[in-house]
């Protein structure tokens, strides 16, 4: 399912008009991306959880030449399904 499809699907299951269930649906994404932005942790009961981690810096190897490189660390968000949606697909 692709943003556009999700919208559609929001404003039927919703009764709204596409024009209404584009704006919540994109107003949910910013409100996801501006809370992990500034690492909080976003809970949706019954769906997940979505936050950020950070990787340390390593090191690594150029498979081409063989050098050692120096990975910096970085942080990346990761999304946790919960309980209930991982049981709804048993």
């Amino acid at each position: 399912m692709n943003k556009a499809q999700l919208i559609n699907e929001v404003a039927s299951l919703g009764g709204l008009k596409k024009k209404d269930a584009a704006a919540a649906v994109d107003a949910t994404i910013e409100a996801i991306v501006k809370a992990l932005e500034a690492d909080d942790k976003v809970q949706l009961s019954g769906f997940g959880t979505f936050e950020v981690k950070s990787r340390g810096e390593r090191t690594g190897r150029n498979p081409k030449t063989g050098e050692s490189v120096v990975i910096p660390a970085t942080k990346y968000p990761v999304f946790t399904a919960s309980k209930a949606l991982k049981k709804s697909f048993k």
